[in-house]
């Protein structure tokens, strides 16, 4: 059976970013004020956006699913604590299955769920699903899309 495939960024789709600021203390929130992403251990603190994990098991049924995340460039440990999150909240949807790039644009397939055009996500070839956009507000939205 040859199923679609469908991309899945991180930040802002699957992970809600700000609870993993929210954890941090106030001396660590001081030292990365000015580039709150670099913070070592970040991505590993945050929690799933209300209803990601649900939406990804049904989407994962029906297509062939991957995670395409950024990594911030100077945080040591971002794309191993992405990778950690994966771990804990989707293991047995996405193992193996999680590339982190900053050329979304490279990569072949039908479409992609991510919160913002940056790195190639605007370019990619497949159809590219903002969500939280006005279009694709949450995830029913993404789930009438692609299930209907």
């Amino acid at each position: 059976m040859n199923r679609k495939r469908v991309y899945f960024d991180m930040d802002g789709v699957l992970v809600d970013f700000q609870s993993g600021i929210d954890k941090l203390s106030d001396e660590t929130k001081e030292l990365y004020k000015n580039n709150i992403d670099e913070t070592p251990g970040l991505f590993a603190l945050m929690d799933p956006i209300p209803g990601a994990i649900e939406a990804v098991q049904l989407i994962a049924k029906k297509y062939d699913v991957y995670i395409l995340s950024t990594s911030p460039w100077n945080n040591p440990t971002a794309a191993s604590d992405k990778i950690e999150w994966v771990k804990k909240y989707l293991n047995g949807v996405f193992h193996k299955r999680v590339i982190i790039t900053h050329h979304k644009e490279l990569l072949i397939g039908d479409y992609l769920i991510d919160d913002r055009s940056k790195n190639g996500a605007s370019e990619f070839q497949g159809e590219w699903l903002q969500f939280g956009s006005e279009k694709y507000p949450d995830w029913d939205a993404i789930l009438e899309h692609l299930l209907m």
